[in-house]
This record gives structure tokens, C-alpha cells and sequence, in this order.
């Protein structure tokens, strides 16, 4: 995604590209004139480099925090394998694991502080059982402590602090990613880099694929692969473009999916979610009939339970491997999280946990007393927008296609950082020589492009401007006070060459 023009010091110069309205031939005719009002369809190049050029400038150092500490993410499956292992893992896979009852109340022994919120068995034959508590003073920070016990031997391996099942690295990973740690007024660095993302990206492919194809000698552009033989600015150039063309479709899921989830634009799109019903269902968790729903397993059930009486901090009713028991005869298979039942009133919640591509995210309620299936939410119920933001969200994560995922991540991260340096090397390289000395950067694209648009495409773009600002709002007020202040610099830029005019 180029931003600059194609004039070159050092080399070839393209000819015919569309955001160059060649005026003359060699023998000095006119070849191509522009209209008397200076307004023609070509001005969308000269603007679209000069938003391109000023966009990259000013929020590239977001996009490259993003992606640094979007690339930490990414390995985190790995880091917490290597960190946490005494709490993920067991010591020795053994033969037959023990209840999950025993299990929960050997956490308890260990951790008797505030009730049990949910259990998650074992993912594989080396994984812990995680016994999640919810501690008031925890729950403050909208985090959990989890317990993590060996299902072989019952032994307490050792307990973290968790938000939402992530440990307490991935979580600061996550939170330096969202808003360098800042708060809600640092997610606006990341909504910021994300809501300029999708611009800068789809006017780089139109800068890179819309000019002409043949340079002046007959070479050949290549489009995907950078420029042979090409050195300075014009090197850099290339090797930016063609960076950004083979990462765009991932720079664009992810400026997607980021969105969903901000402050602003994301507010906007869960406004579009509740216009269209494009939530998933909710599942019913309402245990009707709570007096009389004693089934036949419920005196087995309770003493298997290990109820209020043992101080285990679960329901009366079905022990927890027979609700367990129930969720895999109705076909809830896989990874699972077991939900303890908020009150007397309320069911057991069993939800697949399998995130990896085909996911398995069904949910089932079952009463805590007959174990009957009460109410049941299928992936197959979602809606399609429900499902896709889901996926999205998981793919953003890089969990959707495990390994693969992590490794696409990394390559777009890394492209990401490789091209915004080369953006500002550009810079740097095409800097104007005054007097004998060179400047510090080179010279922004001329300003007042747009006067040369036509009218109709004025008429056009200007409420198109208004509804992408409205939709993604730092989009829209960042680009408005870039309009203000370039229009300030312009008006004193004016009156400091009136001056001496006036003067002499």
C-alpha cells in the first residue's frame, strides 16, 4: 500500500498512473486535458495518496503497538504450557480417574473460601480438573480463583487468579493488547488503530492495483512479488505495497473483528445484533416445578453429592458425575463446563467449551434432581451474524484453527510491523534537498485535492464520509480534527506568504 507517488531519484519512473494526468508528449502537445474547472475523475488519486499518506503517518505507531503486543498474544497456548504446567498438567497419567465429587471436595479442603461457580473436567488425559470459586473480593474484578486437581490422584495441584478461564499471564497479556493497561481510556489506542485499519489498507490496494502496469522501458509490474532491481524509495516502496497485499484480507478480519468487541463501534454493532435478533438463543435455565421434581435417583443422587452436610458447596440432588453422566447421553461430548445451579430454582448448566475448528458449543440444562434435559441451545440454533461474530472473535484470539491459527497471526503481526517501517523509511527517503541540506522527512502530498472532484462525487462521498463516521466514531472524529487542523495550518501557511508578498 503505497504512500507516495511514483516519482523515483534513483530510477524508472512509471507512466499513465492513475493519479498522474499526463499534460504533454514529447514534442510538447497537450495529450490529455483536463476540463476548464480543474475537476475530473482523476482527483480521487491525488486525494486518496494524500489520506493514505497522513493516515499512515499519524496512526501508524498505534497499529505497531497493536501489533507487537498482538503478536505477545499469540503465543500464549505456549507460555502457558511453560508457566503453568504444575497447575495445568499432572505429575503421571493414571489408570481411572476419580469422581469428579472427590475431586471438587478435595478442592474444597484445599479452598473453602466462597462457593463453587463451575467445574471443567479434564480436555485431555494430562489436564488438571479446574474447580472455579467465585470469592467475593475476586468477583469485584470480575475475576475467579481456580483450583486445579489431579483427576488420578485427587492431589491439589495449585490454584491462579482467573478472568473468564484465562490465567493471570494471558490475562495481562490480553489487557496490555486491549489497552496497555490503561483502563477503558486505553482501549481507545486500540479502537483507534483498528477503526483506521480497514482505510488505510483498502486505499493501499487501490493506490497499489489501480496504477498502470507497464513502466517506461515496458517492464512489467508484478504485483505480488517486490520490484527487481529497484533501490531507494521506489525499493521501499515495493517491498511496502506488496507486504501489505499479501496480509490485507488479514488486516481486514481483523480490523472487523477488533471492532465488534470496542467501546464505540462496537456499541454501534451490538445496536445492529439487537435490531436484528442476531443474538443466541438463551437457554432456560428456570427449573419448573422445583417441589415436586424428586425423581427416582434423587435419595442416591443426594448422598453421592456430598451436599451442605460435607461442606462440599454443592446442590442437593444428582451428583455431579451423574449430571455429567446425563450431558454426554444427550450428545454433549467433547470439552465441557459444568455451571452449578444458581438457587434451588435453577438447573445445572453443562455448555461445550471446544472452540477448535468444527467447534462443538452447544449447551444443556438438566435438572439437578431427575437429571432430565430440560432445556437445550444448539450451535446449529445461532444466528448466522451470532456465529460469525463468535468465530471471528475466536479466529482474532487465534484459537479457531489451533496452531495454524497462532502461526497466520504472528505472519500478519510481523508483516504488519514490517510495513510500517518501511511507510516511514519512505518518508524519510524522499526528502527534499534545500540549499545543500537535506530536510528531516519528505514532503506531504499536495493539499486541496478534493477540489478537483467532480460535483456528483462530492454529492456522493460527502454523506458516505457522514455514515462511516457515525458507524465507527474515533474513525470519524480523529478524521475530522485532521480536517480542522490541516485547514489551520493551511490558513497560517497563507498568511506567512502574503507577508513578504504584501511587503515588497
Amino acid at each position: 500500500m503505497s504512500t507516495t507517488s511514483d516519482a523515483s531519484p534513483d530510477g524508472a519512473r512509471p507512466v499513465d498512473s492513475p493519479d498522474e494526468t499526463p499534460a504533454s508528449d514529447r514534442s510538447g502537445k497537450t495529450t490529455s486535458a483536463a476540463p476548464a474547472n480543474g475537476r475530473t475523475r482523476s482527483g480521487w488519486w491525488p486525494l486518496l495518496t494524500r489520506l493514505h499518506f497522513y493516515a499512515g503517518i499519524l496512526v501508524a505507531p498505534f497499529l505497531l503497538v497493536a501489533a507487537l503486543t498482538g503478536l505477545a498474544y499469540t503465543a500464549v497456548p505456549q507460555l502457558d504450557q511453560l508457566v503453568y504446567s504444575q497447575e495445568l498438567r499432572v505429575e503421571k497419567v493414571g489408570g481411572t480417574a476419580k469422581p469428579l465429587t472427590e475431586q471438587i471436595a478435595a478442592a474444597r479442603e484445599a479452598h473453602p473460601e466462597g462457593s463453587i461457580a463451575t467445574v471443567v473436567p479434564p480436555e485431555a488425559a494430562d489436564h488438571t480438573t479446574k474447580v472455579v470459586l467465585s470469592v467475593p473480593e475476586l468477583a469485584e474484578q470480575d475475576k475467579q480463583r481456580t483450583v486445579y486437581v489431579d483427576p488420578y490422584t485427587g492431589e491439589v495441584r495449585g490454584s491462579l487468579t482467573t478472568w473468564f478461564g484465562s490465567t493471570p499471564l494471558a490475562t495481562w497479556l490480553d489487557d496490555l493488547h486491549r489497552n496497555l493497561h490503561l483502563g477503558e481510556t486505553g482501549r481507545l489506542y486500540s479502537e483507534l488503530a483498528a477503526s483506521w485499519l480497514w482505510v488505510l489498507v483498502l486505499g493501499g490496494l487501490l493506490l497499489w492495483l489501480g496504477r498502470r502496469r507497464t513502466y517506461a522501458g515496458g517492464a512489467k509490474r508484478n504485483t505480488l512479488l517486490p520490484e527487481r532491481g529497484a533501490r531507494g524509495v521506489r525499493r521501499s516502496r515495493s517491498l511496502h505495497a506488496v507486504t501489505g497485499v499479501w496480509i490485507s484480507a488479514g488486516l481486514l478480519v481483523l480490523s472487523a473483528t477488533g471492532l465488534t468487541w470496542s467501546a464505540y463501534a462496537g456499541e454501534r454493532f451490538t445496536q445492529l445484533r439487537t435490531s436484528l435478533s442476531a443474538y443466541a438463543p438463551e437457554l432456560d435455565t428456570t427449573l419448573s416445578g422445583a417441589e415436586d421434581s424428586s425423581g427416582s435417583d434423587h435419595s442416591a443422587g443426594h448422598g453421592a453429592a456430598g451436599g451442605g452436610a460435607e461442606g462440599s458447596g454443592l446442590p442437593e440432588g444428582l451428583s455431579v458425575d451423574r449430571i455429567l453422566e446425563k450431558a454426554r447421553a444427550a450428545g454433549l461430548d467433547g470439552p465441557v463446563e459444568l455451571s452449578v445451579p444458581a438457587d434451588e430454582k435453577s438447573t445445572w448448566t453443562v455448555a461445550q467449551t471446544d472452540g477448535l475448528w468444527p467447534v462443538r458449543m452447544d449447551q444443556a440444562a438438566v435438572d439437578p434432581h431427575s437429571g432430565e434435559i430440560t432445556s437445550r441451545v444448539d450451535w446449529a440454533d445461532h444466528p448466522m451474524l451470532a456465529k460469525l461474530s463468535s468465530l471471528g472473535v475466536r479466529a482474532h484470539m487465534g484459537t479457531l484453527f489451533g496452531l495454524a491459527n497462532q502461526i497466520v497471526l504472528a505472519v500478519i503481526a510481523l508483516g504488519l510491523s514490517v510495513g510500517i517501517v518501511l511507510g516511514y523509511r519512505m518518508w524519510w527517503q524522499r526528502r527534499p534537498t534545500r540549499g545543500g541540506r537535506r530536510a528531516l522527512v519528505g514532503r506531504a502530498p499536495a493539499r486541496g485535492t478534493w477540489r478537483h472532484l467532480p460535483w456528483p462525487a462530492l454529492a456522493v462521498a460527502a454523506p458516505l464520509v457522514v455514515a462511516v463516521g457515525w458507524a465507527f466514531p474515533l474513525l470519524g472524529w480523529s478524521l475530522l480534527a485532521f480536517l480542522v487542523l490541516d485547514g489551520v495550518l493551511a490558513l497560517l501557511h497563507r498568511r506567512r506568504t502574503a507577508g513578504p508578498a504584501a511587503s515588497s
